[in-house]
């Protein structure tokens, strides 16, 4: 059988051992790490130990890749549930089943829910669909694996709902340190296209043909771009609609790629590109972002823009494996104008922040700008991580000290309610305890800026009663015509006494 490697076999372990404790537990592996070869792994101990486990996938080249790699790495056959296929009369004990057709309700009916002690989903960030929990419910007494590279979701939902704890997470930028993916090289090509008027989808990214429309004018110098800078290279696009990804694909191969598409159930160009090389180029609607191995592919250019951080490392991700020859991944990007701090670029693969991720993109494009001849490119790496994490720290700490600083001069023109109410002599205010419930729930904001705007450091009234009682007593007192808190103290440090009763 094949030997893991170190962090693998890391996976394995740290999965059983928060079994011991959590019930559905997240495991998280960079693409091209390995994710099935893992779990097949799982698979076998969790048999060896008497069980009996499901696999979900949601996609047809999942369930097929996951059966071969269970077989491959670790000898074990297993039976298909989806549509017409199914496990009824055959001895595996491992099954693995289409989450369309398991969470069927006659289906469901066909398994006792403690047929299956575990269950592992591939691809685990889908998990929040309704047949995923529909499936999870059935099984409830089942310990739950979780895998996938993308753990954070376009619509924010949070995988914590349905997963206790995370058994364990190799980061990119340690498979890469360590050798175990391709390093990544990114280059701004000197050309400025306008998204500025891309709508927003019903999921809160770009919209699809929105995407199309502003990409349409510019695809013919696009595509002469990538000629340019990727001939040499087995280049991989991403485009939003099936209709750009054909016309891409048209204009490549006029500038001189060998060119090929993929696109909804189109796939019959897919095996001569898998066969050929450098000068050759896919063109792509979104369906080869998931379950799709060509580890020869050393260019990626992700003109299906998108603010979501997975869905971009999911499509870059197709890229980073390793291969014979292959020095790095190339990303090729753009002088995109109008919306470039929401839109996700390669900074975001590794950057830990959006505003890290922005300042490394910055001196990218200002290079790109200012010196394009040069073709200058960038390492995703984490040497320029580092550098950009301790220029971001540096204007947080500058930014930090002159807003203390603000607030330290603005403090200094504030008078201290407990100074302010002997000033007064005002033994209510002095001896104030709050009585009733809303008396003792926290000042407004509206309280605490009415109070600042008065002259008073609102920082030690801890009480609705007692912001309330203050700015009465300022209202009455400006009413009456009598000195302000900061007249009271400007007065007061000219050693006039009483001054609080004076007009």
């Amino acid at each position: 059988m094949f030997e893991l490697y170190p962090y693998q076999k890391t996976s394995v372990e740290k999965v059983f051992e928060s079994w011991q404790t959590f019930q559905k537990v997240l495991l998280v592996l960079p693409t091209g790490c390995g994710k099935t070869v893992v779990f097949a792994n799982v698979a076998k101990d969790i048999i060896h130990g008497g069980g009996r486990v499901l696999v979900l996938a949601h996609r047809d080249e999942l369930i097929r890749q996951a059966q071969d790699k269970i077989r491959t790495f670790t000898g074990i056959n297993s039976s298909i549930e989806k549509a017409a296929e199914n496990s009824i009369g055959d001895f595996c004990r491992v099954t693995i089943g289409s989450v369309q057709t398991m969470q069927g309700e006659r289906r469901l009916e066909r398994f006792a829910p403690d047929h299956f002690s575990h269950i592992i989903i591939d691809e685990a960030h889908h998990v929040f669909g309704n047949s995923y929990l529909r499936v999870l419910s059935h099984f409830s007494g089942a310990k739950v694996l979780g895998v996938t590279a993308t753990p954070d979701r376009g619509d924010k939902k949070c995988l914590g709902k349905v997963f206790e704890h995370k058994a364990y997470e190799y980061t990119l930028v340690q498979a890469i340190r360590e050798g175990y993916l391709s390093a990544i090289k990114s280059q701004t090509i000197p050309l400025s296209i306008d998204i500025s008027q891309i709508p927003k989808g019903c999921d809160g990214d770009y919209d699809l043909n929105g995407i199309a429309t502003a990409l349409d004018t510019y695809i013919p110098i696009i595509a002469e771009k990538l000629w340019e800078h990727c001939s040499n290279m087995k280049l991989l696009v991403f485009l939003p609609l099936r209709a750009t990804a054909r016309k891409m694909q048209s204009e490549l191969e006029r500038v001189g790629f060998r060119s090929y598409y993929a696109g909804g159930d189109d796939r019959d160009q897919l095996p001569a590109w898998n066969a050929d090389g450098a000068g050759s180029s896919c063109c792509n609607a979104m369906l080869l972002s998931e379950g799709y191995d060509n580890p020869a592919i050393d260019a990626v250019c992700v003109l299906r823009l998108t603010k979501v951080r997975s869905l971009y490392a999911q499509m870059v991700g197709r890229g980073t494996r390793l291969f014979p020859g292959k020095e790095f991944l190339f990303i090729p990007d753009f002088l995109w104008q109008g919306d470039r701090h929401r839109l996700c670029r390669p900074a975001n693969l590794i950057a830990p922040t959006q505003d890290i991720a922005e300042l490394m993109m910055q001196k990218q494009d200002k290079a790109a700008e200012e010196e394009p001849e040069q073709k200058k490119m960038f390492g995703v790496s984490e040497e320029e991580l580092s550098k950009a994490s301790r220029e971001v720290l540096e204007q947080r700490e500058k930014k930090l000290a002159k807003e203390l600083e603000a607030q330290r001069k603005k403090k200094a023109k504030l008078v201290d309610p407990i100074q302010y109410a002997s000033s007064i002599a005002d033994e209510t205010m002095l001896d104030y305890e709050p009585e009733f419930a809303h008396d003792f729930s926290p000042p407004t904001e509206a309280q605490l800026k009415a109070l600042e705007k008065c002259g008073i450091l609102p920082d030690s009234i801890e009480c609705f009663g007692k912001a309330k009682l203050m700015l009465d007593t300022l209202s009455v007192r400006r009413t009456s015509g009598l000195s302000s808190p900061r007249q009271i103290r400007c007065l007061e440090r000219y050693g006039v006494k009483h001054a609080g009763e004076l007009t």
